[in-house]
């Protein structure tokens, strides 16, 4: 099966053709682009700091073995996800290899479902982990540019609708909740353009009305008491670029009237003078309001309306893309961590189940501003669960990791290598603590 760019993939190593054709086809069929070899010489040159999957290998094998193959991968790149696939006997061995770096390992034989979600989960930490990369190298080479960040239907149909109108001249009206991320999409629209012109934004709904139409359009020197000097407005300003007017729903009646005829005619004249200038800017607005409700009300003008929605962009509620919830909190925090000076915060997979049945009424400002606080130590989680405050500190620590571990586990129906990855330790030292604090996993076998 050929590799697809940027879709699952799983580079397996196992010697015995019988159970190579047999794993390959469990991953194909759960959605894998699998290369098969039947040795690790012939694996190591598919292995580089950009692969894309997993590496599936099993322990034993003709010449290096799965172990020699599990180091050339982490000195390509330590995040590499190497699962390792091991006879009984090997048991031992492999958890040797968890600690020196590896991502699992399954016992044979071995059910193809256990196998499948292993690696499934493995993809999605190595996509993360790609993509966090992806982010730092855009905002190394443009630290201006904000990320549009997130894999999800909805924010791919985004990202698309700013491929194909980007490069366009066409003005465009981006609808959107508060904190959905308008700016974010309007500077992106300014990168695809091309244009060398600057990227200036307006909030219209922060410019109070007197000095409005002196921002937007400039003045001549004595156009009005205390016009000393002449001004460059905004959108003169933005010539051979882009003008941003955030919250247009904001802007005056008198100025819509205004600002339309300059959209129409692409001139415009400075308060206190009669010569007409032309611009050429590109205009992008944006509205968390129903801009064709408020012209049906009389509060906007409706042939301003059609004049910017020449193409509209309608930008998803976080809680219609949860699934972006986990990278989009991992960037914020990196970030915060840069910003603050202080260590990244680390979660349970329990508590990002959490964070992601949450509403977000604040979108994604909410959960950057979230970030701030789990950064700075203000998120507190509070006393375990049976915990007294006259316990003992060592009591009081035990109670507590015997609680994350029992979200783990839930969080991920008992299986102790996904809760093992999701709390960050091997899965012997977790078995470890399940025995310490009497934990059932629930499953009958892993």
């Amino acid at each position: 099966m050929p590799e697809r760019e940027g879709g699952d993939q799983a580079l397996l190593v196992e010697d015995e053709q019988a159970v190579r054709l047999a794993t390959t086809q469990t991953l194909e069929l759960g959605g894998f682009a699998v290369h098969a070899c039947g040795s690790a010489e012939e694996a190591k040159p598919r292995l580089s700091p950009d692969f894309p999957g997993v590496l599936v290998s099993d322990v034993r094998l003709p010449g290096r073995s799965g172990l020699d193959l599990l180091q050339d991968a982490l000195a390509c790149d330590p995040e590499i996800p190497v699962i390792l696939l091991t006879g009984h006997g090997d048991v031992g061995m492999a958890v040797q290899a968890m600690r020196a770096g590896a991502y699992d390992f399954i016992e044979k034989p071995f059910a193809a479902e256990a196998l499948l979600e292993a690696v499934k989960r493995a993809q999605e930490k190595r996509r993360l982990v790609l993509e966090n990369r992806r982010l730092k190298a855009a905002w190394s080479n443009d630290p201006h540019m904000p990320a549009l960040i997130g894999h999800s239907p909805a924010i791919e149909r985004v990202r698309a609708m700013i491929q194909a109108v980007g490069p366009t001249a066409a003005d465009v009206l981006i609808n959107g909740q508060t904190g959905t991320g308008k700016e974010v999409v309007a500077r992106q629209l300014h990168a695809a353009s091309g244009r060398k012109g600057a990227f200036v934004a307006i909030n219209c709904g922060a410019l109070p009305e007197s000095v409005f139409e002196s921002e937007i359009f400039g003045h001549e020197a004595g156009a009005f008491t205390s016009a000393q000097k002449r001004r460059i407005g905004k959108l003169e300003h933005a010539d051979g670029g882009t003008v941003f007017l955030d919250e247009i729903e904001s802007m005056p009646l008198a100025l819509q009237v205004k600002l339309l005829r300059v959209l129409q005619e692409r001139r415009l004249e400075r308060l206190g003078s009669n010569q007409p200038i032309a611009i050429d800017c590109r205009v992008i607005a944006a509205s968390k309001a129903d801009l064709l409700a408020l012209s049906a009300q009389g509060s906007f003008r409706e042939d301003l309306y059609y004049r910017i929605g020449v193409v509209s962009i309608d930008l998803p509620r976080l809680a219609e893309r949860r699934e972006d919830i986990p990278l989009l909190l991992s960037h914020f925090v990196q970030a915060a961590a840069t910003r603050y000076q202080r260590p990244p915060a680390h979660w349970s997979a329990a508590q990002m189940a959490g964070w992601q049945a949450r509403d977000w009424p604040g979108n994604v400002r909410e959960l950057r501003n979230f970030a701030d606080r789990l950064v700075l130590g203000v998120e507190h989680a509070g006393l375990a669960p049976g915990v007294a405050q006259d316990d003992s500190l060592p009591q009081r620590v035990d109670a507590y990791e015997r609680m994350l571990i029992a979200e783990a586990l839930a969080a991920n129906q008992g299986n102790v290598a996904a809760s093992a990855d999701a709390l960050g330790v091997p899965k012997k030292t977790l078995y470890d603590k399940l025995k310490k604090y009497q934990l059932a996993t629930g499953r009958a076998q892993e």
